[in-house]
């Protein structure tokens, strides 16, 4: 969504780097870039004029003046305002002293309010809540089925008596559904209204008449980040005709400019609650003002990396790997198979690599990777037998061809496979050497001649075509890793903890290319 605008605030910074002091033509130059790349993202004029304003008295201050690097000062001022405008902190739903606590949502047709409100509900749900979903969306065809879908695959309750398609009184639904919430003991109510095609004075009476029926604890407006300054004009609309509490950025996901997303909350002075990227259920979280700022300005989304790395691995599976490590037993192909098909549960590894500090620079590249390499894998692994998955060993030329058969992919890939598979093994005791597991230590300090061993051919080192953590080598034309991320730099510091015998494994992005599934 921010692309455009993270492309051109990188450029910008990139030229400050350059220079020691910063005198208030440079000051002046930079405010005049950082205007332009706003609007041109479609940010609104307003919020344009007061970001710039605060951008300018603050560079002129002594924190830049007697900086020893005003670049990154200013860096660090535009991050700061970036927060201001996005909402500064995140914001919880407000619920209500006594059960349930009502969530009505509203905004046009075709913002998503349906979809998102299936959305929400298994995010409730999750959270330990028991939602129950309300159709009072009918006016728009097959709306109510829509909804009935959503709470089936979210496992969540719809109240739906009326059909729809123009059938029904929206307004008795919404106020039955509070009696019915009580009696099936549901804690939240998610009502979904209808929407028009544009503002209009019958819209907006009806969402004012479900508000009054059921008095809501939390109004909900639902933004198409995609739509531009019509959505800021539109929010303003509910807000004065309806009166929103907080707004959801739906469509993240989109290639649009995406202004109208950093405008809607310092326009409307409401909260921005949440976000949605993407068209599944769990494409859906809480948002995070600071974490968005930095994903605008290239620095990584660490936090909800990891947030959704907790999300993926259970805490049996985290725990059953502790044990390993601590207890220095093997790494086997069981595990690798865990790992890996809780990292697809991830989502697409493109977005996860994105989160990462510094990978902006690698969008054209990120944008190829293909998962289905990562589906091979696990075919390759579900080939195989119990025993040929804790013991590598035993498999022989004939198990392989058998195994080869049986996920539909080459001998080749197979090899390839175990090959990789014995260099992760190698770095699982490695690492357990450098936290002081049993046994590891001294393998990994044996003798020089080990060392000498353990670099030869290239086998297990990172170099330049390794990169942190998986194996392969980076495709022609990748642009260098940050600071602290280059593989090389990063088995000069463990080795040097482990004896010299750390060696970083390869990713092998060829391999992960979407021109190279024949490969």
């Amino acid at each position: 969504m921010f692309d455009t605008l993270s492309d051109r605030l990188s450029g910008i910074f990139t030229k400050l780097r350059g220079k020691g002091r910063l005198t208030d033509a440079d000051i002046d130059a930079t405010a005049r870039e950082i205007r332009l790349a706003l609007l041109e993202a479609d940010v609104a004029l307003p919020v344009v004029k007061a970001f710039i304003f605060k951008l300018k008295e603050r560079a002129r201050g002594a924190q830049v003046s007697q900086a020893l690097n005003p670049a990154q000062q200013i860096i660090k001022i535009v991050h700061e305002e970036l927060i201001a405008i996005l909402g500064g902190q995140a914001r919880r739903l407000q619920f209500a002293k006594q059960p349930p606590t009502v969530i009505m949502l509203a905004g046009l047709q075709g913002s998503g309010k349906t979809t998102l409100a299936g959305k929400l509900a298994r995010w409730l749900k999750a959270q330990g809540n028991q939602p129950l979903l309300v159709a009072c969306d009918l006016q728009r065809p097959n709306a109510v089925n829509q909804l009935q879908v959503l709470g089936q695959r979210a496992g969540v309750e719809v109240y739906a008596p009326e059909p729809g398609n123009g059938v029904g009184d929206p307004v008795q639904v919404a106020k039955d559904s509070i009696e019915h919430a009580k009696r099936a003991m549901r804690d939240i109510v998610i009502v979904d209204t209808a929407g028009r095609l544009g503002i209009d004075v019958e819209m907006m009476n009806q969402a004012a008449a479900i508000r009054d029926a059921v008095n809501p604890d939390e109004v909900i407006f639902v933004i198409d980040a995609m739509v531009g300054q019509d959505a800021v004009a539109t929010a303003e609309a509910f807000r004065d005709g309806v009166g929103i509490t907080g707004v959801v950025l739906s469509k993240l996901d989109g290639d649009a400019r995406g202004g109208a997303a950093l405008s809607v909350r310092e326009v409307t002075g409401q909260p921005i609650l949440f976000a949605s990227t993407g068209e599944k259920l769990e494409d859906f979280d809480v948002f995070h003002p600071d974490r968005m700022a930095s994903r605008i300005l290239g620095m990584g989304d660490v936090l909800t990396l990891i947030e959704q790395a907790e999300q993926a691995f259970d805490a049996d599976q985290k725990e059953k790997m502790a044990s390993k490590l601590l207890g220095g037993e093997q790494f086997t192909l069981e595990d690798f198979l865990d790992q890996l098909v809780a990292v697809r549960r991830m989502g697409p590894i493109a977005n996860l690599l994105g989160m990462m500090p510094g990978m902006g620079q690698m969008k054209d590249q990120l944008a190829e990777l293909d998962d289905s390499h990562f589906d091979r894998v696990t075919a390759i692994i579900r080939s195989m037998t119990p025993a040929e998955r804790t013991t590598p060993k035993i498999i022989n030329g004939s198990r392989r061809a058998r195994i080869a058969r049986g996920s539909g992919v080459t001998v080749m890939d197979v090899n390839q496979l175990l090959n990789r598979f014995e260099q992760a093994q190698k770095m699982m005791k490695q690492m357990g050497g450098m936290m002081g597991l049993p046994g590891a230590r001294r393998k990994a300090t044996k003798s020089p001649k080990n060392k000498r061993k353990g670099t030869k051919g290239g086998g297990g080192g990172g170099g330049r075509g390794g990169f942190a953590g998986l194996p392969g080598g980076m495709p022609a034309g990748m642009p260098q890793l940050p600071p602290g991320m280059d593989p090389a730099a990063l088995e000069q510091q463990l080795g040097g903890q482990s004896g010299g015998a750390f060696k970083a494994p390869k990713l092998d992005f060829g391999k992960l290319m979407k021109g190279d599934k024949d490969k």
